[in-house]
């Protein structure tokens, strides 16, 4: 298939080019032969579709092998329980940094589509090696494992992008759809879940480990087939070149303009950079004040301009104002970044302190055993009704109050706020568990005759926060991000889950050596009717309130990025 030039303007190509009953995307997108998407062959809720189906299955299949591991590693790896837990913590932050490298190689070199493709194709490898290894061969256990981690940390921060790439945020129809996008990823990761923490966790909890491992194996091989399936209709961005190059320039000319004198706007500032953008679909990011000093990296300076004149420009001494602005767009994410760990410190404890919190309570209903970890169930449920309630309900009312959405740096800033709530409610239930405990068990399982089911708050409140906070997330991040990091924002969300793993692990080490003595076994002892687990959660509860009025002051010192508008920049490019 004879492909067009994508260096013209989306605008000269409709016009020239395509007939007009096959309209171009006006967002630089490109089908699979590299050629101007077809607004209505490509993309949209077809794509889509396609794609949130496969997160379901993929979340499936990795929460078959995460929700029980640890049960794995103690009964039949043998290892005890610190040892099974902190395996499990360093597991969990690996697949979380693995999408730092995910991000990168879509970035840079692949693009969205084949990293995911790969990606996943070793994700489906290690599976299948996982369910071998766990009949047969223990001893290749631990590589079998770490094959999913890599397979599934390079997947997830680019598969929610590659999903919003589907959908034109120029057109106002698709814009929509594409905010909508990001609440039904969520919503479908959290149905794949959902049948993992149920289903494949009674299997495996039975003992079932090959079924259980097949059964992951049997989902992830069938979201790769069907990734695979959606090729003809997928839209595609290009990759635009190693982001740590673009960076290292900007710092390096900055350095070596320190002595140089800027101008408080752009004037001054080498910004001849139009025909480029337009040719590998990225966007001019506009002049911002601020970190001022790497302004200078774009200052031009006679020795420069007489040899741009040649037509010769080093990158390491001359850069672009949008370039810049990259680096400063970098800059101001972080601290936002920063202030979601502590989030994921309070989300992260719903595997690990809520479910021994249920474990100690009263879990039978007549002869039915309810699993403490089944609990879980009750978040999953709160993020779909509440992803719901959001977009039907707390929007609209919003918008007719004030004419105006919730911003995702509101949004998030609320999901701190329930996330508070959450841990007041865990330790004021920790309260009365205790007071209706028997302190002298040996073992605390079922030692209170407190019922599990006051946990169903905490799991729902934890539930609506997710919908606040990781929604708010990915769609900020993604909005962000410059067009060359999509993926990289994508990342941050998944490893500020990585590190609230790591946080979490250090905080419970730090509280419990300062709060164990010779009379007192510390706040989380083995024995839970012996120890103070509701000042662990009280003490969460406050650093998170920190946290929060550290996030509102960052907040409110952001500065969103503005782009050229395409149409613009096209006609610029054209001009010159």
């Amino acid at each position: 298939m004879p492909c067009l030039n994508i260096s013209k303007s989306t605008t000269e190509m409709k016009k020239t080019v395509m007939p007009e009953k096959e309209a171009c995307t006006l967002d630089g997108a490109v089908d699979r032969h590299g050629c101007p998407a077809i607004r209505d062959k490509t993309g949209t809720w077809v794509a889509g579709i396609l794609i949130l189906v496969n997160q379901g299955l993929a979340t499936l299949a990795f929460f078959g092998v995460g929700v029980n591991l640890v049960l794995f590693l103690t009964r039949v790896l043998g290892q005890d329980n610190a040892a099974a837990a902190n395996n499990v913590s360093k597991w969990t932050g690996t697949v979380y940094i693995f999408s730092l490298l995910g991000a990168f190689l879509s970035d840079s070199y692949w693009g969205r589509f084949k990293t995911c493709a790969i990606f996943q194709a070793i994700f489906v490898l290690g599976l299948a090696s996982l369910s071998i290894t766990s009949y047969i061969f223990l001893l290749l256990f631990y590589l079998s494992v770490y094959l999913v981690a890599l397979g599934n940390g390079g997947y997830q921060p680019n598969i929610a992008t590659f999903g919003a790439d589907q959908f034109d945020e120029e057109d106002a129809k698709e814009g929509i759809s594409k905010i909508a996008f990001f609440s039904y990823f969520y919503l479908a990761l959290n149905l794949g879940s959902l049948f993992s923490n149920t289903i494949l966790g009674y299997f495996e909890d039975e003992g079932m480990w090959v079924l259980g491992f097949w059964a992951s194996t049997a989902s992830a091989a069938m979201a790769l087939i069907l990734f695979l399936c959606g090729i003809p209709r997928y839209r595609h961005f290009t990759p635009k070149g190693n982001p740590l190059s673009r960076v290292s320039q900007v710092v390096v000319a900055a350095i070596r303009k320190w002595k140089v004198q800027s101008m408080n706007d752009s004037e001054g500032l080498f910004d001849d950079d139009e025909k480029e953008l337009v040719g590998n679909g990225a966007r001019k990011i506009l002049h911002t004040n601020g970190f001022k000093f790497l302004d200078k990296a774009a200052v031009v300076t006679s020795a420069e301009m007489d040899r741009f004149d040649g037509g010769d420009r080093n990158p390491w001494r001359l850069c672009t104002v949008t370039q810049v602005e990259e680096v400063k767009c970098i800059i101001r994410l972080l601290p936002i970044w920063l202030c979601t760990i502590l989030y994921s410190v309070v989300f992260t404890q719903m595997a690990s302190l809520f479910v021994e919190q249920g474990a100690a309570m009263r879990t039978n209903i007549s002869s039915f055993h309810i699993p403490p970890a089944s609990m879980s169930s009750f978040d999953i449920l709160s993020v779909a009704a509440f992803i719901f309630i959001y977009r039907r309900i707390i929007d609209p009312t919003f918008v007719r109050l004030t004419k105006t959405s919730l911003t995702e740096l509101q949004r998030m800033g609320i999901g701190l706020v329930i996330a508070v709530c959450a841990m007041i409610f865990a330790g004021t239930v920790e309260i009365f568990r205790l007071k209706s405990a028997n302190k002298d068990c040996r073992h605390c399982d079922d030692s209170s005759s407190l019922s599990i089911f006051w946990q169903i708050p905490q799991y729902v409140l934890i539930g609506a926060s997710e919908v606040f906070m990781y929604v708010g997330q990915l769609e900020f991040f993604n909005s962000q991000a410059p067009d060359g990091l999509k993926s990289f924002g994508s990342a941050l969300c998944m490893t500020s889950i990585s590190f609230g793993n790591y946080v979490s692990s250090l905080l419970v080490t730090i509280v419990m050596k300062i709060s164990t003595t010779d009379n007192m076994p510390g706040w989380i002892p083995g024995n839970l009717n012996r120890g103070h687990l509701d000042r662990f959660f009280f003490l969460l509860a406050a650093l998170t309130a920190a946290d929060l009025a550290v996030y509102i002051l960052c907040a409110k010192w952001y500065k969103y990025i503005k782009f050229e508008s395409r149409d613009a920049a096209a006609a610029a490019a054209s001009a010159v």
